[in-house]
């Protein structure tokens, strides 16, 4: 057994290596190589559709709307949107500048951070190993995917699709368990990105410490959703129910409970009841729109919170190990001290706990850890603005749910125990890449005499200048910086002007 993990600790050694040598070759910099990857992704994606989408049903049963609309085509807009953005993404970004830097060169310059590490997850096994990866090549890393073996049919897929179109120097997939994920840890990466477990990421938070490796953590934790009165709640109650039965509930920004009055409880539970009716059938179970619980070790998680709950199953409730079925599950008058209000869910129950207003639901979200997501029904503006302001989650929406990670411009992150570091369109980019300030100063005569106040021996005088030439002021938008340098131009040449001047009449007046 020492041998066998000597031996897997050497090959991770090897694999982080080779990646590390590819990198300082300068392969991954140039904006053609870049792009060649990008596209090559993309034609991935679309000449294996197929074959991803079958992962997806071995590993979840996903049905086909979903391989195709949450993972495979969301993954192809994000590629898209690295293709037609990499150009402006990658130039230099110039900044403003003071007086004594007005006749420089001040911008971020955008440096790719080395070889990352991308730990993907289960839940949604091919979105979350090549959705990272697309920004990691657009900001020209190279890459080693540890897709998660609790989906092996996604990781099996991921692992022979990915040398056959991208650069086999500079990506690499690594498959395996704990064991396998345990030793690339241990490794020094330049950056780590994590999607999974609060628990798990404490781990990899641990081991990247070590190397003072920066990571992305993307957790998860307990979405809430809050409905009042003013709501739509024939539209509410769809968009809840569909974010909620998405992979069976297995998505991390799923919502997770209701805060809504009493009588807004009665309404919603009947137009959930409804649906659920519509959509899945009077035996959902035989539904080929639900997808299944990932494994045993899930579902028994999710039917402990399911059979411990003092609460009263409205809607659902049924179970199948066999099938790993849960059925999609309403649940009324749970008290907050229960494990299914303490835990993440994570599965298809929607427990739901009465508020008399939106104050006391900002008081018992306040309570607990921030949520990764916050859902807010409403028209009353001013609840809405109550909570995105008097909480902290790491995104909300207003009048729908999950659908802001459709939104790229929109960066897509945790904050507490939820995670931190966010990614998505340009934010993924920036996220693998090193913002470097650079400063690019000349010899001019100018510049020298705006900034040789600096120079000894030291004056109370200089220390006055400096303080006037440095202080941070606020110059109108319609005073551009080309101007300021203009007229301080014209006043340095009038002043010029004038020491020659009163030189030439002392040279007379002396003769």
């Amino acid at each position: 057994l020492l041998q066998e993990i000597m031996a897997d600790a050497g090959k991770m050694s090897e694999i982080v290596s080779d990646c590390r040598s590819a990198f300082l070759s300068g392969k991954t910099r140039p904006l053609a190589w870049r792009m060649t990857q990008l596209k090559s992704l993309l034609k991935m994606l679309d000449e294996n559709e197929a074959a991803l989408c079958e992962a997806l049903g071995k590993d979840l049963r996903k049905p086909k709307q979903e391989c195709i609309s949450l993972e495979i085509e969301y993954l192809r807009n994000d590629v898209r949107g690295c293709i037609n953005n990499i150009e402006s993404w990658i130039a230099d970004y110039y900044v403003e500048k003071n007086i004594v830097t007005m006749m420089d060169t001040t911008l971020i310059h955008y440096d790719p951070l080395g070889v990352v590490l991308i730990l993907g997850a289960w839940n949604y096994p091919i979105q979350l190993s090549l959705g990272p990866l697309a920004g990691a090549i657009c900001a020209g890393n190279c890459v080693i995917i540890k897709p998660s073996e609790l989906a092996p049919a996604s990781s099996s897929v991921i692992a022979s699709l990915i040398p056959r179109y991208l650069d086999k120097e500079c990506f690499q997939v690594v498959e395996g368990g704990i064991a396998e994920t345990t030793e690339l840890l241990l490794e020094r990466f330049d950056y780590i990105f994590y999607t999974g477990s609060g628990f798990v990421g404490k781990i990899v938070r641990e081991a990247a410490n070590k190397h003072l490796t920066p990571v992305t953590l993307e957790l998860g934790g307990k979405s809430p959703v809050y409905i009042d009165s003013s709501a739509d709640l024939d539209i509410t109650a769809r968009r809840l129910l569909w974010a909620k039965c998405i992979n069976l509930g297995q998505t991390c920004i799923a919502p997770d409970y209701v805060l809504c009055s009493k009588e807004v409880e009665g309404k919603l539970v009947e137009k959930l009841r409804l649906l659920i009716g519509d959509w899945y059938g009077d035996e959902p179970q035989k539904s080929t729109n639900l997808c299944r619980i990932v494994n045993k070790r899930n579902w028994e998680r999710v039917n402990h919170l399911l059979k411990s709950t003092n609460g009263k199953i409205e809607i659902g409730g049924e179970v199948d190990l066999d099938d790993l079925y849960i059925a999609p599950t309403v649940i009324t008058g749970v008290t907050d001290d229960e494990p299914v209000m303490k835990d993440e869910i994570f599965g298809p129950l929607l427990p739901i706990m009465t508020v008399n207003s939106v104050d006391e639901a900002v008081e018992f979200i306040n309570d607990r850890e921030k949520p990764l997501s916050m859902y807010v029904f409403s028209k009353n503006k001013a609840a809405a603005e109550a909570l995105k302001t008097q909480t902290s989650s790491g995104s909300m929406v207003v009048n729908d749910a999950v659908v802001h990670l459709s939104v790229e411009t929109l960066p897509f992150g945790g904050v507490g125990a939820s995670g931190m570091g966010s990614y998505h369109g340009k934010y993924t980019f920036t996220t693998f890449s090193h913002q470097k300030s650079v400063l690019v100063r000349d010899f001019s005569a100018i510049g020298e005499y705006l900034g040789e106040n600096r120079y000894p021996p030291y004056a109370d005088w200089k220390i006055k200048r400096l303080g006037l030439l440095l202080k941070n002021r606020k110059i109108p938008n319609c005073v551009s910086m080309n101007l300021v340098c203009f007229l301080l131009g014209i006043g340095f040449a009038f002043a010029v002007k004038l020491l020659a001047e009163n030189s030439t009449f002392e040279f007379l007046k002396n003769m």
